[in-house]
């Protein structure tokens, strides 16, 4: 392809933005398409409006909290990495900080800080950037790719075509599957998409009587049958259905599948740092101090006091029961709920509330030395429209930048 190509970005979100910088800083006209009315929609909310744009670590830990064929982003990965992608912000302007979790924020704290880096860069190297602009379809003659139709009919003519459209999360910012459509289009195959970081649905009516109730330091195992197939420790709270928080949002990624298939049983360590026995020696002074006291009004040392009366219950001991006339089988299911508060996982959140999207366009299809599409020449898809997805903590934003960065260097 010749050094000065016409390229068009369909996106103007993280993957699509630093593509265009990218791909323009090598001396391609580069036309940006974004349907909304500024760039970035999305990107602004991400990590609660603060951005967590990557995850200081190695290329190996990146790989390990990618869900989604992580094999197809080696090559991206390693062709550029979490400290590139600092670097290329810092050089631009923009300081970073590395927090718990090797999570990296601008300085700032402001997620507008990294959208107004990439729109300087964009203005800088002259590219052309096209909002309220709706893409209808792909131009694709002999197999490959050479423009867009714009809404109205308007033809646009390129060399190569960028979909950087992302999934179907936050609708509101304008994610709605249009990139899938697309590649569907241009005869790709899409692994059916849904909601991944997003909250989790559980079968008890008691989680809304704990409803905002945040939980620290605690561990969430999940299991199907007798395998484990997710055990962490971390913060994670109630909600009107269900549960959420950091624990919560990456359980969703590791199990979301397979709650397609059935309900999981779930359960939380309240008090991991303490063993069983030692927890039952903890009850017990508590006990010995308050024989008199009713079961109901001694837990609130040990317990958050919305959690207390839903425990109570659960362990089927009379509320207004005398301590001194607690049996040892009774304190002993107490422990069991302390180590081990049951619930059963039935489904996840929508794509409302979910942080991305899983599944996407095949990656089989996809040249993962190049994002360049194998059934038509000139066609790359970038990000999230891609099936492939990680945990949070910035890895998924640095898919975004890093499978950027491998299409722009392939044109």
């Amino acid at each position: 392809m010749c050094r000065m190509s016409r390229i068009a970005v369909i996106g103007g979100g993280a993957a699509g933005m630093m593509f265009a910088v990218l791909a323009s800083e090598k001396g391609h006209q580069v036309d940006l398409f974004e349907k909304n009315e500024k760039l970035g929609k999305k990107l602004f909310i991400t990590g609660k409006g603060r951005c967590n744009l990557t995850n200081n670590c190695d290329e190996q830990e990146f790989l390990q909290a990618v869900v989604s064929n992580p094999r197809f982003l080696y090559s991206a990965i390693y062709g550029w990495n979490s400290a590139d992608v600092m670097d290329f912000f810092e050089k631009a302007g923009v300081p970073l900080k590395t927090e718990r979790g090797n999570r990296v924020f601008p300085c700032s704290d402001h997620s507008s800080d990294i959208i107004r880096c990439l729109e300087k860069k964009l203005a800088e190297n002259h590219v052309t950037v096209h909002l309220n602009t709706e893409v209808r379809s792909l131009l694709i003659r002999e197999e490959k790719a050479c423009g867009l139709v714009l809404e109205g009919g308007v033809v646009f003519q390129a060399d190569a075509v960028v979909v950087a459209s992302g999934g179907k999360t936050y609708p509101q910012t304008g994610s709605s599957g249009d990139g899938y459509r697309f590649a569907e289009e241009a005869g790709h195959t899409i692994k059916d998409p849904e909601p991944s970081l997003v909250s989790l649905t559980t079968e008890e009516a008691c989680v809304k009587e704990m409803q905002g109730l945040s939980l620290k330091n605690v561990r969430l195992t999940i299991e199907r049958g007798r395998k484990k197939l997710y055990d962490e420790f971390g913060e994670m709270l109630f909600t009107h259905n269900g549960i959420s928080g950091p624990l919560v949002l990456t359980a969703s990624a590791r199990v979301g599948r397979e709650l397609k298939k059935e309900k999981l049983a779930a359960r939380i360590d309240l008090k991991p740092a303490l063993e069983r026995d030692k927890l039952d020696a903890r009850i017990l002074r508590d006990f010995a101090e308050a024989p008199n006291r009713q079961f109901r009004n001694i837990l609130g040392g040990l317990l958050p006091s919305s959690m207390i009366p839903v425990m109570v219950g659960l362990s089927g001991i009379d509320p207004n029961k005398r301590i001194h006339d607690i049996t040892k089988e009774e304190r002993n299911r107490l422990v069991d709920l302390i180590k081990g508060f049951p619930l059963t996982i039935t489904g996840t959140g929508s794509f409302h509330e979910a942080i991305i999207t899983r599944g996407g366009v095949n990656v089989k299809e996809i040249d993962p030395g190049t994002m360049e599409s194998r059934k038509v020449s000139g066609l790359y898809f970038i990000g999230e429209v891609l099936d492939v997805d990680a945990v949070t903590g910035g890895f998924n934003l640095q898919i975004a930048w890093s499978t950027a960065h491998l299409a722009a260097d392939s044109l």
